[in-house]
């Protein structure tokens, strides 16, 4: 983003006294302390001072709590008017204290951090405009302020410095590999796409992040999807907020992977995959249960468990004719539409529930009572699911160990070649594993055949070579 949010009110006074600090380090004795920064593509050393902490401003552009800044609609439309403003820098003081997924909370980082700076004093220094703006190092002045500290060590930009060098001097420094508390996913998807809008290629964005091309265009579609829900799940006045999927990383890459492997064999079957875990989601249900939920999940456990009270109707054709047997059959995309729908249902039930102080009691329980009631038909449905899944497991397990074992052995052929040449078979040895060998298949052939009624030419022949059971 390159938008100029213009300057401080004490900007002119800010210049003056970086312009003194300034002139003390070039007229001291010893070697200055100086920090390199890529600066309009280029590496470029800059001088570091101690400024006064309460005479710098939070950068109201920081990518650090992009996303969080919609955590109070009224002070983010203040900040917007008056960045400068002692009430917008107070909110973003608070939000760089808070948790980014929950900024009703204290963000533990940020302890740790007050912790450190208190005990080992400033170890990297941040980074400031000339007119006092902090272009890194947001986290840290916070810090420092809640501690009483009253100077903080800066390198300073140099004069020309706009604020699209704001921007990307940040990001640059933000995306380093060292760096220790980096971007929250949900502000990493914005600057992504932030990248994206300026025009770069997708190769040169994905090098900045020190990242992978296809990485980013996973990122792409992830944060696609995202704004997407947010829109379906405008509710009146209410919204959720792209924060609210903070903690959500891992699935969203899980259903990326998913999504465009079925999306290959049956777009449709994708679909309903996508919008059942996008669901499970905003359900906030664990990595693990949202793994069951495959392209049967739907129609073999969810549409079942379903009451008619809260299955949605569908926008697409209800049904369709099949010419001569007089039947019909739901249309192709009716399921889709169903269940995105029902998605819906669940977003807008949500979007209230995080509404915090604005909703009334009367609309915080019309809306916890659809939440709560699809949540259980949900959890129940996964829960079968899980147990079809693990079943399903089981069934796979003897004939995948019986495969397991057949690689061994050929493997043991191998090594009976090669001790067969140097003459290094222990055969004692070698004769007593096989006759724990005979021990153990007549063993499998007594359950083989106690488990499949009518045995096949393997468990026939299992049976007759160990003597098992007739």
């Amino acid at each position: 983003m390159s938008t100029d949010l213009g300057i401080p009110p004490i900007a002119l006074e800010n210049r003056t006294l970086v312009e003194q600090r300034l002139k003390e380090v070039h007229e001291g004795q010893g070697v200055p302390e100086t920090l390199t920064v890529e600066f309009r593509g280029n590496p470029r050393h800059i001088e570091v001072i101690d400024v006064p902490v309460n005479q710098l401003f939070y950068n109201p552009g920081t990518h650090r709590i992009r996303a969080q800044r919609s955590y109070d609609p009224a002070k983010d439309r203040a900040l917007q008017a008056d960045a400068w403003s002692d009430e917008s820098q107070e909110y973003l003081h608070y939000l760089l204290t808070a948790l980014p997924a929950d900024p009703h909370k204290r963000d533990p980082a940020f302890n740790d951090l007050m912790e450190s700076l208190g005990e080992h004093k400033q170890n990297e220094p941040g980074l400031i405009t000339r007119d006092g703006i902090l272009v890194n190092g947001n986290t840290r002045r916070a810090a420092l302020a809640e501690l009483g500290v009253s100077s903080i060590r800066v390198g300073v930009l140099p004069a020309s410095c706009t604020w699209a060098d704001i921007h990307a001097v940040e990001l640059s420094l933000q995306l380093r590999p060292d760096e220790r508390r980096p971007y929250s996913y949900i502000n990493h998807l914005l600057a992504l796409d932030e990248q994206m809008k300026l025009g770069r290629p997708l190769s040169d964005i994905a090098r900045s992040f020190h990242t992978t091309s296809p990485a980013c265009e996973r990122d792409v579609w992830i944060l696609s999807q995202l704004r997407d829900l947010v829109q379906r799940s405008v509710n009146g006045s209410f919204s959720l907020r792209l924060m609210d999927f903070e903690e959500a990383k891992e699935k969203l890459f899980e259903l990326y992977r998913t999504y465009n492997k079925e999306h290959g064999k049956n777009k449709e079957k994708a679909d309903l995959l996508k919008e059942a875990r996008l669901a499970a989601i905003a359900f906030e249900f664990s990595k693990t249960d949202v793994r069951y939920i495959g392209t049967d999940f739907q129609a073999r456990f969810l549409d079942p468990r379903l009451p008619e009270s809260v299955k949605p109707v569908a926008t697409a054709p209800a049904a369709v004719a099949i010419p001569g047997l007089n039947r019909t059959v739901q249309a192709a995309g009716a399921q889709v539409a169903a269940a995105r729908a029902l998605t819906d249902k669940v977003l807008q039930a949500k979007a209230v529930q995080v509404a915090d102080d604005e909703v009334t009691p009367e609309q915080l329980t019309t809306a916890s009572q659809a939440y709560n009631g699809i949540r259980e038909i949900f959890e129940e449905s996964i829960d079968f699911a899980g147990k079809d899944h693990r079943l399903r497991k089981k069934r796979q397990a003897a004939p995948d160990r019986v495969t397991d074992a057949c690689k061994d052995i050929e493997q043991c052929i191998t090594d009976l070649v090669l001790a067969r040449g140097n003459g290094s078979l222990d055969e004692g040895a070698f004769d007593d594993a096989l006759i724990s060998l005979r021990t153990v298949m007549g063993r499998l052939a007594v359950e083989a055949v106690k488990s499949i009624p009518l045995p096949g030419e393997g468990v026939t022949w299992l049976r007759d070579v160990t003597g098992g059971a007739k």
